[in-house]
């Protein structure tokens, strides 16, 4: 049924489309409940959901003062391309979200950042959430194959990088001297699984710290590989997680703020269902 929010028409499409897109995540978090309800709910949600984002953007847009030509311009940079033709609308979403931005930075304009010992004790609380993976720091010589290099030649290359290792060369000396990616000796940084292609970590993430390994292909050609650091799986330090911390509880201070903001504009709109 469409909805007269503050004498703007919603149509019944509008909150259609949002329970299509919210009941994937009410069905889980009501799994086992009876399918009526669960109907019933997602129905409710979805016409409350579009009912606030539209008072809230009614309050956003009545804001006298404009939102800076040049900021709009800024943005709409950062999306291109945008269609033929859609240029216009994507200006009128951009400078809503500003808007949006703008009336939520005003609500929390006097947050405070949290303090050190609220941060420390969200770690102590939450300590066993912070795990870290498995992480190495690991060095390599590749050799790659593509428009400049047949894979006859980058093997051919490669071996003779593992016989200067064989000889007892400085791994980064022959990185430096042998890799298609010189300079740093090789090194790749520290990295968990998943950040290198599959290729990669089955061979690295074998080796114990300071191992080399043998040759070994991945799509991008061939690779000797060295561990040099391995840190294992464990919980993360406070100094690692601050930052995040920091942010979930600045949120958490935000949202606060902001719910009964939105609450005091819902109970000054005149919400109506209309056929």
């Amino acid at each position: 049924m469409p909805v007269l929010v503050n004498g703007e028409r919603i149509e019944d499409q509008v909150i259609r489309e949002e329970a299509r897109a919210i009941r994937p995540k009410l069905e889980e978090a009501m799994a086992g409940e009876d399918p009526s309800a669960v109907a019933a709910r997602v129905k409710q949600w979805a016409r409350e959901n579009v009912v606030e984002r539209t008072i809230l953007q009614q309050a956003a847009w009545a804001d006298p003062e404009p939102i800076p030509a040049e900021e709009i311009e800024r943005n709409m940079a950062e999306i291109r391309p945008i269609a033929p033709g859609e240029e216009e609308q994507a200006r009128s979403e951009i400078e809503l979200r500003l808007r949006v931005d703008r009336l939520f930075n005003r609500v929390c304009a006097n947050l405070t950042a949290p303090r050190l010992k609220d941060i420390s004790e969200f770690y102590r609380k939450h300590r066993d959430e912070f795990l870290r993976g498995e992480t190495i720091r690991a060095a390599h010589i590749v050799e790659n194959i593509d428009e400049n290099q047949d894979e006859a030649t980058a093997r051919r290359r490669i071996e003779a990088a593992l016989l200067a290792l064989q000889s007892n060369a400085d791994f980064a000396e022959v990185a430096d001297e042998h890799s298609d990616c010189p300079g740093r000796g090789g090194d790749l940084g520290w990295f968990g699984p998943g950040q290198m292609v599959d290729e990669f970590d089955q061979v690295v993430f074998r080796l114990e710290a300071g191992q080399v390994s043998s040759i070994f292909r991945t799509p991008f050609g061939f690779h000797i590989a060295k561990v040099t650091q391995k840190q294992p799986a464990g919980p993360m330090t406070l100094e690692e997680v601050k930052d995040q911390i920091a942010e979930t509880l600045m949120q958490e201070k935000r949202q606060k703020l902001i719910e009964p903001y939105l609450d005091k504009l819902m109970a000054a709109a005149k919400v109506e269902d209309v056929a």
